[in-house]
């Protein structure tokens, strides 16, 4: 969650000691009766106002955020049909973690998870542990606390005297396994990107463990360009690793986005609880399992894979019940909606549905290869998404120009530099999700089009050293 604080700076002083300027229309009756000439910004009013009054001072307020449908940078669901909307309404004032009060919106969690571990292919799946959270971030924390304390049993002797915890991933991950290593203190270990490989080596990240080592993350789409990467290798590795070392090293397979879209699209790719390695998998509800945000799942293998004695039992709501997360007081609405999802499309309707959301990133990939300023480094063949640069030879403008020019027709496309060792690389990513329709890649292709004539007669990339414009081509 972003930190706020109360500094302004000189730019906003003006603005933030004239307040909010009201429309004297915005009364409810009559124009100018009992209106303030404003509204303090940054502190509470000293009384309160006609609720059709607040409601058009923050409707205004947020007509100038970007349109969320053309907002081709976020993983997240930025469409429901109108009836999901309605079930997200009608459970919006159900705390899920009064589950003793709240049964049957606890009921629909559990069948959720049911769902989740048959589809992921659990070895006992009526039977399997796993809850939701607020988001794959959560769900990554709450596996990596059952991997620290996993190892921490096996290691009475030496944790936490001498010995400290370490967690082998890609430089690849998404930032909050960072943030699980840093809270927790756990030690983290990165494979760099090195040459075409964008993502984790299973080989290096073998050579990484050591008995200090609580697990292995594998990343089921990665945010950079959309890939999977290789869990079955991985585990593989792992499993030779063990063979000669004795070195029984869990793998944690972190499908925020993937693990929606592969069992629906790719039936043939081994990634899940099919490994007996892997022992805990998450996903988020709110990406492409095609809910609005918040809601996230992590499942783990079998019981034995959660330590007993991270799951509390609290008995001052009404009665006993078990609870795992790392956050308390939410609505079910969520919930209840991921739930309405599941039995509106089932498998065949999500297959359906991905298949049309795959289908418009690799033609709009191949559109945008076509153009010839441009060179792709994924085609959208797995996750919905694909990751492009300047071609060779092109110097007047470079991919953060063409983000800022996109942006001047409502389009946010991100530009970003990949992490160690491709520092040297600058892309462009396209996230495609379900509502981002064929007709409206048309309409982007067409903005991006008209863009091209003004950046290749530029002299160089605006507001960056001409030297630079080109260090990102291979």
């Amino acid at each position: 969650m972003t930190l706020h604080t109360g500094r302004h700076g000189k730019r906003d002083e003006g603005r933030r000691r004239r307040g909010v300027a009201v429309n004297p229309f915005y009364g409810v009756a009559d124009p100018v009766g009992g209106m303030a000439d404003e509204v303090p910004r940054n502190r509470l009013p000293d009384g309160p106002m006609a609720p059709t009054t607040a409601y058009q001072l923050v409707h205004d307020e947020l007509m100038l955020d970007v349109n969320a449908r053309l907002n081709l940078a976020t993983f997240v669901t930025t469409w429901m049909e109108p009836q999901g909307d309605q079930v997200l309404f009608q459970c919006r004032d159900k705390n899920l973690i009064d589950k003793d009060e709240y049964p049957r919106t606890a009921e629909l969690e559990r069948r959720c998870v049911a769902m989740l571990a048959h589809l992921w292919h659990a070895p006992e799946p009526d039977s399997v542990m796993g809850c939701s959270t607020t988001g794959s971030s959560e769900a990554c924390m709450l596996a990596g606390m059952a991997f620290k304390r996993r190892w921490a049993k096996r290691n009475p002797a030496r944790y936490p005297g001498t010995a400290r915890p370490n967690l082998v991933m890609g430089v690849n991950v998404q930032v909050c396994w960072e943030k699980f290593c840093n809270f927790w203190e756990v030690e983290t270990r990165q494979v760099p990107m090195e040459g075409d490989r964008f993502h984790l080596d299973p080989q290096a990240a073998a050579d990484l463990c050591d008995e200090n080592t609580i697990g292995v993350v594998t990343v089921l789409g990665s945010t950079f360009d959309g890939s999977y990467e290789p869990v079955a290798e991985v585990c593989a590795v792992l499993d030779d690793l063990q063979e000669r070392t004795g070195l029984d090293i869990p793998v944690h397979v972190d499908g925020a986005s993937g693990a929606m879209v592969a069992p629906f699209l790719d039936t043939d790719l081994v990634w899940d609880f099919r490994l007996p390695r892997v022992a805990s998998i998450n996903t988020s509800g709110h990406k492409y399992g095609l809910v609005y945000p918040g809601v996230g799942w992590v499942l783990w293998r079998t019981i034995e894979n959660l330590p007993k004695e991270l799951v509390f039992r609290v008995n001052y709501l009404g009665g006993e019940l078990p609870t795992f997360s790392l956050t308390f007081s939410r609505p079910g609405s969520q919930v209840a909606a991921q739930y309405y999802t599941f039995l509106r499309l089932g498998r065949e309707g999500y297959r359906a549905v991905q298949q049309t959301t795959r289908d418009v990133a690799r033609s709009l990939a191949e559109r945008i290869e076509a153009l010839g300023d441009f060179r792709l480094l994924t085609r959208g063949d797995e996750l919905p998404v694909f990751a492009f640069t300047t071609a060779e030879g092109v110097r007047n403008f470079d991919v953060f120009d063409v983000s800022r020019r996109l942006r001047e027709h409502n389009w946010l496309v991100p530009a970003y530099t990949f992490p160690p060792n491709r520092q040297d690389l600058s892309v462009l990513r396209v996230v495609c999700r379900n509502g981002f329709s064929a007709d409206l890649s048309d309409l982007f292709l067409e903005d991006l089009e008209t863009l091209l004539p003004e950046l290749r007669s530029q002299p160089h990339p605006l507001d960056r050293p001409e030297n630079l414009a080109t260090a990102f081509h291979h």
